[in-house]
């Protein structure tokens, strides 16, 4: 294992930094290393890590994910309104929507089948937006119209969202029939998560006013109430259920809200975590890639991962209707909501898991929509900001 670990690291900070100097998003050389140590080509990453592969991921999103809280100002995001709250439903629809009617006639698959593909690819990649849209925070991108706070919020919903889409899908499939109370439980566990989160944050700032403990303390602390939520929610078996991810951002945002010094010291601690865990996730992504499946993907995947892609720029275009931005920031925030990463590699495979005949197909086309969209979509957000921004 600790082979493993030393060969995650030090490749994937080689090929992340040769990726950087040919002017190209560093994820991608860390994909490409998960790809080569995968179990698909050279087999050099131990099983028992792979085994705890999903942890590990699930891991680094809660680190980006309190780290956005963490710099998320809601005073910007208020001003926003009404697109704040489109951007986490209507693109990932529009998506969803492009890809049921495109699939059966292209791919060859029924509509039902099509509706499970979507839900799988209409997920943006927070581990691909989330970090930079923060580093847009800190450098004031485009934050006095509230850019990188949109796109940051609408990112953490928009996958809460999708998966519950997929999980109603696959039980209609399975012959569970359509549950009202799913759909029911998609505003009510992101209202929930939002009001425990805001909570356990209020809470914590509290005791770090009254308590004096080191800061790396606090961030073990803060790590430790993530784990233990995203544990609840994968342990409850009610219908009515909480999004422990979207609890975790803003636990950041609470702590950013009543203890705003605190909160941009932390902040600085989990960008140091970050470094870490930014390898582990994309590495161990890549290491899902079966580039077996790729050979036998043709143009049609190509045509519906494009129309799709198309059909959720454009609802990100019906979503900033009606606001100030101009024709600049409004094409940076299309680009911004296009890659996608860790909902795909979490899971694509499922379909193929549990046996459904349209499983290879899913787990095909989410594997190319992961090694084209996260790189060139970090690609355009990195290298459009600075132009199309102020």
């Amino acid at each position: 294992m600790l082979l493993s670990v030393a060969l995650i690291l030090s490749l994937g900070m080689i090929l992340g930094w040769l990726c950087q100097k040919c002017k190209l998003p560093s994820l991608l050389g860390m994909l490409i290393t998960g790809i080569i140590l995968g179990p698909y080509v050279l087999n050099l990453i131990d099983p028992s890590i792979l085994s705890i592969s999903s942890e590990l991921r699930k891991i680094a999103l809660i680190i980006i994910l309190t780290r956005a809280g963490l710099n998320l100002d809601i005073s910007g995001l208020k001003k926003i309104g009404r697109p704040a709250v489109l951007m986490c439903f209507v693109p990932a629809s529009f998506e969803l929507l492009g890809i049921i009617l495109l699939a059966p006639k292209i791919l060859g698959i029924s509509v039902l089948e099509s509706a499970i593909l979507g839900s799988v690819l209409a997920a943006v990649s927070p581990a691909v937006v989330v970090p930079r849209m923060v580093k847009l925070i800190e450098e004031e991108y485009g934050t006095k119209k509230g850019i990188p706070q949109l796109i940051l919020a609408g990112a953490s919903v928009d996958d809460v969202y999708v998966i519950v889409l997929f999980t109603t899908f696959i039980g209609i499939i399975q012959g569970k029939g359509i549950s009202v109370i799913s759909f029911i439980n998609i505003p009510i566990s992101i209202t929930l998560g939002v009001l425990i989160g805001v909570g356990l944050g209020y809470i914590l700032s509290k005791y770090f006013e009254k308590v004096h403990i080191r800061d790396t303390t606090k961030v073990l602390l803060i790590l430790s109430v993530s784990f233990m939520l995203v544990t609840a929610e994968d342990t409850l078996n009610t219908n009515i259920t909480f999004a422990a991810l979207i609890a975790i951002m803003f636990i950041g945002v609470a702590i950013q809200k009543f203890r705003e010094p605190v909160a941009k010291r932390l902040s600085a601690k989990y960008n140091k975590l970050w470094v870490a865990a930014e390898i582990f996730l994309f590495v161990l992504v890549g290491a899902t890639v079966n580039i077996g499946y790729l050979k036998n993907v043709g143009s049609n995947a190509l045509i519906v991962i494009a129309g799709a892609l198309v059909l959720r720029m454009a609802g990100v275009f019906v979503c900033l209707l009606g606001t100030k931005l101009n024709w600049k920031e409004r094409m940076f925030t299309m680009l911004a909501y296009t890659p996608k990463a860790t909902v795909q590699a979490a899971i694509g495979g499922i379909p193929l898991s549990i046996g459904l005949s349209c499983g290879d197909m899913v787990l095909t086309v989410a594997v190319l929509v992961i090694v084209l969209t996260a790189p060139l979509g970090a690609f355009a957000i990195d290298f459009s900001y600075k132009k199309l921004l102020e």
